[in-house]
């Protein structure tokens, strides 16, 4: 029988531990299996139903705020958590992007590239996060950027930044519903006092990606220079 694979104290890996409890069933990530179970209801009902779908993509990105404080809360931070919740975000605004692009065709050039801005400079951050041995991609520290650590560091302003991100794009999507256009007037409300907020949310994708590149080049460059000397 092959050898099970060790992790450096002779013991073999494993998801589960006796003293350590099975990293699946941590508090966050089943908080975060639940976001991913909204997300998916709310994409069901996108087409044709605005009210549930807003409801429920809603409380998908609200319980966002809660693993994130269970996970502080109980010290169950695990880098599975953090690669679930940020798959999770970036899946559902994708979705929700796309939907937006179909919506409104005019748009659909600008929309498409939000989807991939997004993408990138988040897988970016996240190598580039893990390549320099970051204990967490929300750890950045000043030198590096001033921008990303306040972003990060402070949960107030990544939620402030987060919340009024999905809370444009929610805005618009009901908007592309005439009906629900003409009888309510508050979305246009939420749309106007958002937008500024998300825009800020693209500059700051577009920081990230360019701290990532250069963090990965720098870290290729010391790659390259340490096997020259071997």
């Amino acid at each position: 029988m092959p050898a099970s694979k060790s992790n450096g104290n002779g013991r073999p890996r494993s998801t589960t531990d006796p003293e350590v409890g099975n990293i699946f069933l941590f508090i966050p990530n089943l908080i975060g299996y639940s976001r991913v179970i909204l997300a998916g209801a709310s994409l069901y009902f996108m087409s044709y139903h605005p009210n549930y779908c807003a409801i429920l993509y809603s409380l998908s990105c609200l319980l966002d705020a809660l693993d994130g404080y269970a996970a502080r809360r109980f010290n169950q931070s695990t880098k599975f958590g953090a690669v679930l919740d940020m798959v999770t975000d970036r899946c559902t605004t994708s979705c929700l992007l796309v939907f937006l692009s179909a919506a409104y065709t005019k748009y659909a050039v600008l929309f498409q590239i939000l989807i991939s801005l997004d993408l990138a400079s988040h897988y970016m951050h996240m190598y580039a996060s893990l390549d320099s041995g970051a204990v967490s991609h929300k750890k950045v520290d000043k030198t590096r950027s001033k921008i990303l650590n306040l972003y990060y560091s402070n949960n107030k302003v990544l939620f402030t930044f987060c919340a009024c991100n999905e809370l444009f794009f929610l805005a618009i999507y009901l908007l592309s519903f005439p009906d629900f256009a003409q009888n309510h007037n508050w979305p246009w409300v939420v749309a106007a006092v958002t937008l500024p907020i998300c825009a800020a949310k693209q500059w700051i994708n577009v920081v990230q990606m360019v701290k990532a590149a250069i963090t990965l080049a720098e870290g290729d460059v010391e790659m390259r220079r340490r096997a020259k000397n071997l």
